[in-house]
């Protein structure tokens, strides 16, 4: 049934960040064709480290919650701006066909005619420029620090996939997006609100990271034979997917151990602790990730052939959700050891 009504443009717009899918029998107004353009449904990931880095930076010297507000707005624009870099140099350079992983679990922007190339082009140039506004008044308030943080971001994104480097197609991905959501976008953030990054941020920055690369761990093991057949060589194709998954088990792991390693350092506060509230679903996808992958999707599963990531992304959510709240509460209520 189609929804009506600006309740149901916000039900549109809810399903695609759930699901980066809109039901084929709901009205495609512009906004939901963006979100589904700029895959607003990972944003997760960079708002949660973004809220990390503040809440990190809350109560400290020369704190400001505008420039804060800028980071957090200038780091979303370029994952939007990264995940159409992604998709526009994978289709020029052969990787995203038709029949291939990313063109069935979601709309590719240019394949499913969402956007011209030529419109995807001008999205990039748009939030590149947008950003390169923030960066200014952000290093004109904080000096080439801030710089020295978005170069570095700028160019693990691009040369993600782009040429010569494609660090994906290397075994290089996951350690870019590992050390992007966590040292470089949480010390980043710090270093914005505060105008200073001590060590002990890039060491709070740790634990999260690991979850972050378990995602992306995730959707490489379920994308390994049709990117071992391109000969994109991804960590989970070099390692094969029973190791890829012993390892993804192991990233997520870490995160907990991680945890409660910080805590008891005094890096994170007692609160943080709280985490371990989401153990049951760690568990839980724990048991997924030992299991293979079913033979078709359960009823009702929006990503196929996507599995393990929606798992994977399902306990980020949940695990890095708890971990924004800790850190809330030690702001109101300060407990550290």
């Amino acid at each position: 049934m189609k929804r009506e009504g600006l309740g149901g443009l916000v039900a549109n717009w809810n399903e695609i960040i759930q699901t980066q899918n809109l039901s084929d029998d709901q009205h495609m107004d512009l906004v939901s064709r963006w979100l589904l353009i700029i895959r607003a449904s990972v944003f997760p990931m960079t708002i949660i480290s973004a809220l990390i880095g503040g809440l990190l930076a809350f109560g400290r010297p020369g704190a400001d919650w505008w420039y804060f507000t800028l980071a957090l707005v200038g780091l979303v624009i370029a994952h939007a701006a990264n995940n159409m870099i992604n998709d526009y140099f994978d289709l020029g350079g052969g990787v995203d066909t038709e029949g291939y992983v990313r063109t069935v679990y979601a709309p590719h922007p240019i394949l499913s005619g969402l956007v011209s190339k030529e419109g995807l082009i001008a999205a990039i140039a748009i939030c590149n420029f947008i950003d390169l506004w923030i960066l200014y008044m952000l290093a004109t308030a904080r000096g080439p620090g801030v710089v020295a943080f978005a170069l570095s971001g700028l160019f693990i994104s691009i040369f993600y996939v782009a040429p010569p480097l494609k660090l994906k197609h290397r075994g290089m991905g996951e350690p870019g997006v590992f050390i992007v959501w966590g040292p470089l976008m949480i010390g980043g953030t710090y270093f914005v609100t505060t105008g200073f990054a001590p060590g002990w941020v890039f060491i709070a920055s740790l634990p999260y990271a690991l979850l972050v690369s378990a995602v992306l761990f995730g959707k490489h093991i379920d994308k390994l034979p049709a990117d071992a057949a391109k000969g994109i060589n991804t960590l989970p194709v070099i390692l094969g997917e029973s190791k890829a998954r012993v390892v993804a088990q192991g990233l997520m792991i870490a995160f907990y151990a991680a945890v409660i390693a910080s805590v008891f350092a005094g890096v994170l506060s007692l609160w943080c602790l709280i985490v371990l509230l989401s153990v049951p679903r760690l568990l839980e996808t724990l048991e997924t990730y030992r299991s293979p992958r079913p033979d078709g999707p359960p009823e009702g599963f929006p990503i196929w052939p996507l599995w393990y990531v929606a798992w994977a992304f399902r306990l980020t959510r949940s695990a890095g959700g708890l971990l924004v709240l800790g850190l809330v509460i030690h702001a109101l209520i300060p407990l550290s050891m």
